[in-house]
């Protein structure tokens, strides 16, 4: 895990950035601008669970890739999921906690994860673990409203101007930050390239 000092605010980015690109890049620059981050670890996952593992780029690629994205000294691009043999998010965040006391983090997801966010492994906890920060992404705009978690959790729902404060508040807290968007995804990538293959 990267070096933390006490009273930081932290961004927790995860995914498996299978390819990293440049929507990703936007996303994690909106979060440290708007939640007033010190630090934002950009979290190389193993696989999503969720997910077919057949396309997935070696992990050391999809790191190598990150790192060459992700510009902003502030991002720390890691690992560490895989050292501990983490399949899900909500024991990744568990284990964080635990060794970051005095530390106030926060969970950034793009909007259209949250499509299918209730289907995560135990995602109730992952909720009442840390606040959470949803980035707007093209196309997911207005499904975030209709989701099973922002039904769920509506009462936890912070206004979007006090998206600075979000780290330090008391989980349940989420709130939906709008900002530029980039029409970039993984699967269109990789969609692309295996049409170029054939």
């Amino acid at each position: 895990m990267p070096h933390v000092e006490k009273g930081m605010q932290v961004g927790l980015f995860g995914g498996s950035f299978n390819p990293p690109h440049a929507g990703h890049a936007l996303v994690a620059e909106i979060a440290l601008r708007r939640l007033s981050l010190d630090q934002l670890w950009w979290m190389v996952t193993p696989g999503n669970p969720l997910k077919n593992k057949s396309e997935l780029l070696p992990l050391g690629e999809r790191i190598k890739l990150s790192e060459k994205i992700a510009q902003d000294p502030r991002i720390k691009v890691t690992a560490f999921e895989a050292r501990q043999n983490f399949r899900y998010t909500a024991d990744t965040l568990a284990y964080i906690k635990a060794r970051n006391p005095g530390i106030d983090f926060v969970w950034i997801m793009g909007a259209d994860n949250l499509r299918d966010f209730h289907r995560w492994q135990r995602w109730r906890q992952i909720v009442l673990t840390f606040p959470i920060a949803v980035i707007d992404r093209p196309g997911a705009t207005l499904a975030f409203l209709s989701s099973v978690v922002a039904k769920t959790f509506d009462y936890a729902r912070v206004d979007e101007a006090d998206a600075p404060r979000l780290a330090r508040m008391k989980a349940p807290a989420w709130t939906f930050v709008h900002g530029p968007r980039s029409s970039m995804s993984s699967t269109a990538i990789r969609a692309q390239k295996s049409q170029q293959k054939q």
